[in-house]
């Protein structure tokens, strides 16, 4: 959990606004805590298995295809009753969970699933889109 991960908490409330911010997995889960967003259990555990990811088409998902297959190593999640107003939710799995975050005013944002793994269909397209500037 966020709360069980040294400083990362600490660390995204400094640097937000600062620096551009991409929280993956469990750094998804920091930077909704960050803002005051709260962790629950997953409706089902998803370790080392794929989903269909929807998307927005903004920033992080810029050319991507929609949906696409992403790994997901997770038991927990963002709970989305109660999801901070500073966020708008920018993709979701095909099981309803929230698989991305981004903030409406600074360069901060969230995947819940995992780009770098092999199993991620546009993973490296994503983290290009990173890299390259295309965030909030």
């Amino acid at each position: 959990t966020p709360a069980k991960a040294g400083i990362s908490v600490e660390v995204i409330k400094h640097f937000a606004g600062k620096i551009p911010i991409l929280g993956v997995c469990l750094g998804h889960q920091s930077v909704g805590v960050a803002f005051g967003g709260e962790i629950i259990k997953a409706g089902r555990l998803m370790h080392g298995k794929t989903s269909m990811i929807r998307h927005d088409g903004k920033t992080l998902f810029e050319n991507l295809p929609d949906p696409f297959e992403a790994t997901r190593y997770h038991s927990l999640v963002l709970n989305r009753k109660n999801l901070p107003d500073c966020f708008e939710i920018s993709a979701e799995s095909d099981d309803n969970e929230i698989m991305g975050i981004r903030h409406k005013e600074l360069a901060v944002e969230g995947v819940q699933f995992h780009p770098e793994s092999i199993l991620t269909a546009c993973g490296k397209e994503l983290l290009g889109n990173f890299i390259k500037g295309n965030h909030a």
